[in-house]
């Protein structure tokens, strides 16, 4: 524990001495007159808002056809209140779950506990900023698209910055025509930024369903990604990222060939594997197969699950995991929407959310990147217009350009809908138990039952937001304080 907290107390202490050198500058700035030329100000202290004009005639033209964007908004609106919903059950779970099992893995450093480029080991600074920074304008142009089709005017858009690093950007509204605003159109408004992240990160992942129609592998032979400890592939030799070439002489191609051919064999029967190192090389193995029946059972799994998925008592087991084309690492960032992705529609529609999850923890999987770089060396452009033009590297860079601005819209759209204020989620919340309570006014004025004044309705709001707000910050900061102790 000590060693944890000195590695966070020095992190913390360049991290602090930056932000201190930032903060001189920006008084410097302040006082001889530059952030007035800039159209900039300095809030909180040490964050720099960064005002401009560009970008407002170009959203006064898309912003035109105001019927569309309405009906985008509502759409917006919608989606938002469901993951909204989803945001807030998945953080009082997980502080349940820490509270009643305090994690017993080592702490975060004060670096991985900011989504920072750069900062963050996880995020890699080239594609993290170039992510963010479209991100933030997807973000913020979404906002001013419905507060124009409302009529709400937008003053200027501007970028937050801490040093070189974007931490936000903004859509500046007339404030007291989106306070006077009708609740609805306001709601519209908020929610038009979380949801336009949501839809680009989707589209993001349809477009990377398009390029990984473009790869192909530079072998049909599978490959294992791991080697389970003291089974039969450990004791012979075998390695992570092993090609399977073959398997008593018999080729083996695929992972349907590779489980057809072990098929003809048992457990305890020895076989021969001829596989090809990540160098190149060729060797031979003698391979002792075991019992996948027993090893099964010795994970926990019980009898009528194996039963049910069709494990028999003498089933051979080679002792690896994750046999894989060589496309997988591709197929693996396209999920449903790879070309090689089994299933129907109605598979693939299920299997989406899972993949965004999925997609979400990979960064801290892989350390950083979006695929190991075995797999990626494994890939070759397949014939066609885009495989020509681009190549290999030009393929490359836009699969990591379009997964890292999936992740940064993905997080982004659900961190600004967790309901706490400033978040778009805690506006929307204040306006949704507003819009709630006028629903019980209406009810008790028609049944005579009872009415509720005006001016409540606006205190009872402000305070359920002021509340759910405090709540949820103490919650998330247990959380993620609770590792340290």
């Amino acid at each position: 524990m000590d060693g944890a907290w000195g590695s966070v107390e020095a992190d913390w202490k360049v991290v602090l001495v930056l932000i201190f050198a930032w903060y001189l500058m920006l008084r410097i700035w302040e006082r001889n007159g530059v952030l007035d030329r800039w159209n900039a100000t300095r809030v909180f202290g040490i964050v720099l808002m960064v005002r401009s004009n560009w970008g407002l005639k170009t959203l006064d033209r898309v912003a035109r056809p105001r019927r569309f964007w309405r009906v985008y908004g509502e759409v917006s609106l919608w989606v938002c209140l469901f993951c909204m919903f989803l945001v807030t059950i998945t953080m009082i779970l997980a502080f349940v779950t820490t509270l009643l099992s305090p994690p017993s893995v080592s702490p975060p450093t004060a670096s991985e506990l900011v989504a920072i480029p750069g900062i963050n080991p996880m995020i890699p600074l080239g594609w993290g900023a170039m992510a963010f920074i479209v991100a933030l304008v997807i973000h913020e142009f979404g906002h001013g698209l419905l507060a124009r089709a409302h009529g709400m005017r937008i003053r200027s858009f501007g970028l937050l910055q801490l040093g070189p690093l974007p931490l936000g950007a903004f859509a500046e509204p007339q404030y007291q025509e989106l306070h006077k605003a009708p609740r609805k159109e306001r709601m519209r408004m908020f929610a038009a930024g979380p949801a336009t992240n949501l839809f680009a990160a989707f589209i993001c992942m349809l477009l990377l369903g398009g390029l990984a129609a473009n790869f192909t592998s530079t072998s049909e032979n599978p490959h294992v990604r791991g080697v389970i400890k003291d089974a039969g592939a450990d004791e012979a030799g075998m390695q992570p990222w092993d090609t399977i070439i073959q398997i008593e002489g018999v080729d083996v191609y695929g992972v349907e060939g590779f489980q057809a051919i072990l098929q003809n064999y048992h457990a305890n029967d020895t076989i021969t594997l001829q596989v090809m190192r990540e160098d190149g090389s060729i060797e031979s193995l003698e391979l002792l197969l075991t019992d996948k029946y027993d090893y099964y059972l010795e994970l926990g799994a019980s009898e009528s699950y194996l039963e049910a998925i069709g494990i028999e008592q003498g089933d051979a087991f080679v002792g690896v995991e994750g046999i894989s084309l060589g496309t997988a690492g591709i197929d693996r960032l396209a999920g449903p929407f790879s070309p090689r992705f089994e299933g129907g529609v109605v598979i693939q529609a299920a299997y989406t959310p899972l993949h965004i999850l999925n997609m979400m923890v990979l960064p801290f999987e892989l350390q950083g990147v979006s695929m190991y770089p075995v797999e990626e060396a494994m890939l070759i452009p397949a014939e066609g217009i885009l495989g020509d033009t681009l190549g290999l590297n030009g393929l490359l860079f836009f699969v990591n350009f379009f997964f890292w601005l999936m992740w940064v819209n993905i997080l982004l759209g659900f961190t600004n809908l967790i309901p706490m204020v400033p978040f778009d989620g805690g506006h929307l919340f204040k306006d949704w138990i507003k819009g709630s309570l006028n629903r019980i006014k209406r009810i008790g004025k028609r049944t005579k039952l009872w009415d509720i004044n005006p001016m409540w309705i606006d205190h009872l709001s402000n305070k359920a937001s002021s509340l759910s707000s405090i709540v949820l910050l103490i919650m998330l900061l247990f959380v993620l304080i609770i590792p340290y102790f």
